[in-house]
């Protein structure tokens, strides 16, 4: 049979995808390593000009040590970049997200293909494991009906859609009766789920904690206002990982108009604070460097984040996207100054983190996820804390809990010994 490499590019909803793509693949093998594959399956990310450059990169570098391989391009940049990248013959097909299940008879192809689909289609695929993953990612909906300045993602994604009830429960249990006991609720607007088909993510959590078998859920990235009273009174709930990712992408509210963006400062305290008092860990994402982020605006906005109860970070340095409004504005922020700042915001962020370790350091309930080498092992607390483990038991894919970790600079630590 012949050899299969996925290359999968950005976040966690493409990593969903290329276990849906293994999960349909039927006559192929799976090879690790591109350079002896016959087919190379890219699952692209196009969130920025930089991450359609490393997908260009990478196709390049195949062609140079496998050049007879044939190059797959899916995901994201199948809808932004794919007819280019076919058209030059850098590429010898392109499948958009709807011809995820289709992927067998698709790389079965002869002759080059484009098949592009539509941005509309809801899939029901069930994925039975998780290849080398011990949690198990579960995508609950689909696109996005936000129009962010500096995102182009609504478009290549499509507008936001449920995947059904049913079938993500379905999919839980089947995963939970194979082993799996945490369940990370992904997708590209997660927070939306359920505004299509008259439900809400509230009464989707509740359903999903009676599985037999489900023992953590952790939820992807929310918007500020999707949550709601009916999402509060569920953080008291065992099964809720002690973490929530809150995207708030700025803390100045000239700044958060400038990017079309629908919260506001004094809502998102307000809606930290309260989180924050429950005893959750809470991340959240920031762009530093948008066009228009003035000295005074980046000086208020830090002073906002060191009030937050923030102890997680996702910083991005603005990065063009080619097709969004952000990329023909003006006031560009020069690079040097935007490393500056994104360095002040993650030291920051760094530094609460690790005093929120020291008063949350006991108890740690710890799914061990890899082992880094003889001996030690890896994995996640309940707050999404890092958690390295020595021990001379095989902990591999168990459940262990850290009575009294080691609080290091970038990572707790502990020694298990029964």
């Amino acid at each position: 049979m012949k050899k299969v490499h996925f290359k999968t590019f950005g976040c966690r909803t493409n990593q969903f995808d290329t276990q849906i793509m293994l999960s349909n693949l039927k006559n192929f093998t799976i090879e690790d390593d591109d350079s002896t594959s016959d087919i190379i399956v890219i699952n692209s990310c196009t969130v920025t000009n930089g991450a359609d450059s490393s997908v260009r990169g990478y196709i390049s570098s195949i062609k140079r040590k496998n050049p007879n391989a044939k190059i797959i391009l899916a995901g994201c940049g199948a809808h932004s970049k794919g007819d280019a990248l076919f058209e030059e013959n850098a590429v010898f097909g392109v499948m958009g997200h709807s011809e995820k299940s289709n992927i067998n008879n698709l790389l079965q192809k002869e002759t080059p293909f484009y098949e592009i689909g539509d941005l509309n289609y809801v899939d029901s695929s069930i994925v039975e494991n998780f290849v080398g993953k011990s949690r198990a990612f579960i995508k609950i909906q689909e696109g996005c009906d936000f129009d962010c300045s500096y995102c182009i993602i609504p478009s290549v994604r499509g507008r936001a859609r449920s995947h059904k009830t049913e079938t993500i429960l379905e999919q839980i249990s089947l995963l939970a009766s194979n082993g799996y006991g945490e369940f990370i609720l992904t997708g590209t607007n997660v927070g939306s789920f359920g505004k299509d088909i008259d439900t809400n993510l509230a009464k989707l959590l509740k359903k999903i904690s009676l599985i037999r078998g489900v023992r953590r859920i952790r939820i992807g990235s929310l918007e500020p206002i999707q949550i709601d009273d009916e999402f509060k009174e569920l953080l008291d709930e065992s099964w809720m990982a002690k973490h929530l990712h809150i995207a708030l992408q700025h803390t100045d509210d000239k700044m958060l108009g400038i990017m079309n963006r629908r919260n506001n400062f004094i809502e998102d305290e307000k809606l930290l604070n309260f989180i924050s008092q429950k005893g959750y860990a809470i991340g959240t994402d920031f762009i530093v460097g948008h066009p228009g982020e003035s000295e005074q605006i980046w000086e208020n906005a830090l002073a906002r984040i060191n009030a937050l109860p923030l102890t997680h970070i996702h910083a991005f340095t603005y990065s063009k996207r080619d097709a969004t409004a952000s990329s023909v504005m003006k006031d560009i922020v020069k690079g040097d100054i935007a490393k500056v700042r994104h360095a002040e915001l993650t030291n920051c962020i760094n530094e609460k983190n690790r005093i929120f370790r020291e008063s949350n350091h006991t108890n740690l309930e710890v799914l061990i996820e890899s082992t880094k080498n003889k001996n030690s092992y890896k994995g996640y607390d309940q707050f999404y804390n890092l958690l390295e483990v020595k021990s001379k038991l095989d902990l591999s894919n168990s459940w262990i809990i850290a009575q009294n970790a080691e609080v290091r600079n970038d990572k707790n630590f502990f020694e298990y010994e029964c």
